[in-house]
């Protein structure tokens, strides 16, 4: 069994480029900047913040919410795959990444509308809070009659 899966937050670079094909498809690209923050190591060493670029690639149903709503500085979070193509240009083989969205949504505190559609889930303008997840409660666990069933389990590992 295998997954390709990516789930990006970040914020998004350039508007989207929003192309329509004679056969009635569309696809929109756009970049969005994912950052990690910098940090000292025990030993002293600053590790500084670093910024990545992905590009994002929006199909079908997708398009018309990212056309609409989607502009640079929105904060979105995206789920999708994660592809790989090459192209040569002026005799130069290119490689270039993209992450091909399954789904688009604002996160944090999103643009509200009223002309906002809800088609298969996918328009998530309405959306002003991204939810957290929530942990499953603890099970009630008895210390005292599970160590003297198997000492074995009182080991700390």
């Amino acid at each position: 069994m295998s997954l390709n899966k990516v789930i990006l937050i970040g914020n998004v670079g350039r508007d989207p480029e929003v192309k329509y094909f004679d056969n009635g498809n569309s696809i929109a690209n756009f970049t969005i900047a994912t950052n990690e923050r910098g940090y000292r190591l025990q030993n002293g060493t600053e590790v500084p913040e670093r910024t990545d670029w992905h590009n994002i690639v929006a199909r079908r149903d997708q398009v018309p919410f990212v056309e609409k709503y989607v502009r640079k500085g929105s904060s979105v979070l995206i789920e999708g795959k994660l592809r790989y193509r090459d192209y040569e240009k002026d005799g130069i083989r290119r490689f270039i990444t993209e992450i091909i969205a399954d789904k688009v949504e604002f996160y944090g505190s999103a643009r509200r509308s009223e002309n906002s559609e809800n088609s298969n889930g996918n328009y998530q303008a309405q959306q002003t809070q991204a939810s957290p997840v929530q942990a499953a409660p603890a099970p009630v666990f008895n210390s005292a009659t599970s160590a003297d069933a198997n000492p074995a389990d009182d080991l700390p590992f």
